[in-house]
């Protein structure tokens, strides 16, 4: 079934590493030196498989578990069970008031769990210094990059943003590739977020 895919993505792996150590040579103006380095990437578990969900269900991503797989070592984390939530557990989401956004349970808005999950993402973000991206699972109040609901007290959703995971990641590691698995849905998506990587992977391998 994904014979066909993997061969192209054999094609792509080599096309990106090229344009990657091209795009960082024009700017650093130096020669180009391709790497077999395989990146490792950041990945939330239940895109692996791992029954992790609040309800205990994964979300495994085909695409990222048979064929990236080979190209690519993975690290996998899950900011919530790293603040000892467990599995299953009580559904969250983000709540905003008066300019600040906290982690709070659905059923129980004056539950607040936003100190303790920070202090796991800041954690997490130890850990994957050695990484050259992240994808992370889209919608998550920890992980979703930028279409996580948004609510007010009054429990009215009224926009969308990043996760607090995604949030603190960003604050703390720009230029660090992040995607979410929506986003890795399109060819052209994983392409663009391929090169990113290998990009990259080559400015830290010459650092």
């Amino acid at each position: 079934m994904f014979g066909w895919q993997q061969g192209r993505l054999c094609y792509y792996i080599l096309l990106v590493r090229e344009i990657a150590a091209k795009l960082d040579c024009m700017d650093e103006e130096r020669e180009i030196e391709l790497t077999s380095e395989k990146p490792l990437i950041a990945i939330s578990r239940c895109l692996l498989g791992e029954p992790v969900r609040f309800n205990g269900e994964a979300r495994p991503v085909d695409w990222i578990v048979q064929i990236l797989s080979q190209h690519c070592d993975f690290l996998p984390i899950c900011p919530e069970l790293e603040a000892g939530f467990g599995v299953p557990r009580p559904p969250m989401r983000l709540q905003q008031q008066d300019g600040a956004v906290s982690v709070v349970l659905v059923d129980d808005p004056a539950a607040e769990r936003t100190e303790q999950l920070q202090v796991a993402c800041e954690r997490l973000l130890s850990e994957i210094n050695p990484v050259h991206g992240v994808i992370l699972k889209a919608r998550s109040p920890s992980c979703g990059v930028e279409d996580t609901p948004l609510f007010n007290k009054s429990g009215e959703q009224f926009a969308t943003g990043p996760g607090l995971f995604t949030r603190m990641c960003k604050a703390a590691k720009p230029g660090l590739p992040v995607i979410d698995d929506q986003g890795l849905q399109s060819e052209a998506g994983r392409v663009s977020f391929l090169i990113q990587v290998f990009r990259y992977c080559c400015r830290r391998r010459t650092r």
